[in-house]
């Protein structure tokens, strides 16, 4: 059963709530972002596929806007809206989060603008098997339109960012503490420019496999074929499917990967220059 909101709480969120639409030509999509500061604007990767991107504030006045740096594996991107004049949000600290904390979805379902739904917190955790990513689950009713908007506490402060819902209707938000770290990077991803795939290994730990290798890619110039199965980072071994990124972002200009090439039990090592 949904919560009553606090009025003030709900028009604070809407304002500071805008609605975002990309087009790549082929491709229309809309979506829902968070002002943070002035200008800047936070939502999920998937909603700007487009180069081609808008932001509508609160009272409609739409505005053209730049990507500033994007997270593909996290589903985050930041929006610079030159001129865009609407009410900054406050990140809070989703560390804080409990299991029954009441909290809010702000977002434009469906296009209705400003929509508010309420529920509680169900738990914290990773969304899949093997995935080491953290998320907030939450009974707050979500559609298209919504990924990109604000999950926040009664108390008007941003606890994570609307992405999904799974099986069961429960809504996944990225916690506040993952955005804060998104935001504190000064670089996008590094990409070994492959297509992999995880597969299981006879040891029982995870193994990547590569599907593709893109031409001149930082993979290529370190002589990985497609049927690799990468297996470890800097002598460490997967756990979770998103270790490989977890050890890119984390590595400087270098990365020692693990593998095994196709058909062989020999373990090989290559080093890959970022």
């Amino acid at each position: 059963m949904p919560i009553p909101v606090p009025g003030r709480v709900a028009e604070t969120l809407r304002r500071s709530t805008v609605q975002v639409l990309s087009d790549n030509g082929s491709h229309r999509g809309n979506g829902s972002g968070v002002v943070l500061t002035e200008g800047r604007v936070i939502t999920n990767a998937h909603v700007v596929r487009g180069a081609s991107i808008q932001v509508e504030s609160w009272e409609g006045k739409s505005t053209p806007a730049g990507l500033l740096k994007i997270d593909h594996r996290r589903d985050l991107a930041l929006l610079t809206v030159p001129g865009l004049d609407a009410s900054a949000a406050t990140l809070g600290d989703s560390g804080r989060l409990k299991v029954g904390t009441a909290v809010i979805a702000v977002g434009n379902p469906l296009g209705f603008s400003g929509a508010v739904s309420s529920g509680v917190v169900h738990s914290m955790g990773p969304a899949r098997p093997f995935s080491s990513q953290q998320w907030i689950h939450a009974d707050v009713r979500l559609a298209p339109g919504n990924s990109g908007g604000p999950l926040a506490d009664f108390q008007g402060q941003i606890m994570g960012i609307n992405t999904m819902v799974v099986s069961g209707g429960l809504a996944l938000a990225i916690p506040s503490r993952a955005v804060q770290l998104f935001l504190s990077k000064a670089t996008a991803n590094k990409n070994l420019g492959v297509v992999v795939r995880p597969v299981r290994l006879r040891n029982r730990n995870i193994g990547m496999m590569i599907l593709e290798v893109q031409a001149g890619a930082s993979a290529d110039a370190a002589s990985l074929l497609p049927g690799d199965i990468l297996v470890g980072a800097n002598d460490t071994r997967f756990e979770y499917l998103d270790d490989l990124q977890a050890a890119l972002e984390g590595a400087p200009d270098l990365l020692r990967l693990d593998f095994y090439r196709a058909g062989q039990e020999i373990m090989r090592h290559v080093t890959v220059r970022l």
